[in-house]
C-alpha cells in the first residue's frame, strides 16, 4: 500500500485528488495539509510514501517545505504540483530535492502512474514543461551542490557504459527505452542507473537531470549518442 500526503491550500483541489486516489486499491491518502509548516510536522507524524506538494501556499511555501523534508531525512519522496506558467518554482522544487513535478490539470491515470512511479524510487517529469526547465538552468547555471561536479569530473567519475546510460537518462529515456537502446536488458540498465546516483551522490533521475545539464555535460537539443553500445 502507498501512503499518499496531500499538501494545497484549497481544499477543492485536495478533495479532488482525494477522490482519485481513493479509487485505488493499492493507494491511500493518510492525512491533508494546508500549508508547508503543516506539512513538515505531518511528514515526520506520518511518514507517508509519496507527497503531492503544492508550491504557492500562504506563509511557508512548498519549496521551503520541500527542503525541510529532504534535509530532515524523512523516507518521503515529494511530487512538486505546478502550472505551466511557474518553471522558476519547478526548478527551486528540483533543486530542494523533489523527485519531480506533475501540472495540475494531468490526467487521473496520469497522477495515479506518478504516484506508483516515484513511489518505486524512480522520477518524475512534465514532458510539456522539461524543454523550457532544462533549457533555463542550462542558460543560467546557478551555484549549488552539483556544480562541484563539471564535465570532466563526471566523465572520470563514471565508466564509459555509465556515461552512454547517463547521457540517455538526461535525455528523459525511460529504463526501458534505454535498453533498447543500448541492447542491454532492464534489469541491467536499473543497475547501471543505480550505480551512477550512487557514484554521483545523487537522490533519482531528476536530480540527474539537473546535474546533467547544470555541469554542461549536456546542452538543450543534444540528442542521445546514436551508436549503441554493444551488448554486456
Amino acid at each position: 500500500m502507498i501512503s499518499v500526503l496531500l499538501v494545497d491550500d484549497h481544499a477543492l483541489i485536495r478533495m479532488g485528488f482525494r477522490l482519485v486516489l481513493d479509487a485505488e486499491d493499492d493507494i491511500e491518502v493518510v492525512g491533508e495539509a494546508a500549508d508547508g509548516t503543516a506539512a513538515v510536522s505531518m511528514c515526520s507524524a506520518l511518514r507517508p510514501d509519496v507527497v503531492l506538494m503544492d508550491v504557492r501556499m500562504p506563509g511557508y511555501d512548498g519549496i521551503e517545505a520541500t527542503r525541510d523534508i529532504v534535509a530532515a531525512g524523512l523516507p518521503c519522496k515529494v511530487l512538486i504540483l505546478t502550472t505551466f506558467d511557474l518553471d522558476d518554482y519547478v526548478y527551486a522544487g528540483l533543486r530542494a530535492g523533489a523527485s519531480g513535478f506533475l501540472l495540475k490539470d494531468t490526467q487521473p491515470a496520469s497522477l495515479v502512474a506518478a504516484i506508483h512511479t516515484v513511489a518505486a524510487g524512480d522520477a518524475v517529469l512534465a514532458p510539456t514543461a522539461t524543454t523550457r526547465l532544462v533549457r533555463q538552468f542550462a542558460d543560467s547555471p546557478q551555484p549549488g551542490p552539483s556544480s562541484s561536479h563539471p564535465a570532466a569530473q563526471l566523465r572520470q567519475a563514471l565508466t564509459d557504459r555509465e556515461q552512454d546510460v547517463f547521457s540517455r537518462i538526461a535525455a528523459g529515456m525511460s529504463n526501458s527505452e534505454i535498453a533498447g537502446s543500448l541492447f542491454l536488458s532492464e534489469g541491467t540498465v536499473k543497475i547501471h542507473v543505480g550505480r551512477i546516483l550512487a557514484k554521483l551522490g545523487l537522490r533519482d533521475r531528476v536530480q540527474a537531470v539537473v546535474l546533467a545539464y547544470e555541469s554542461r555535460l549536456i546542452t538543450p537539443g543534444t540528442p542521445p549518442p546514436e551508436e549503441p553500445g554493444q551488448p554486456h
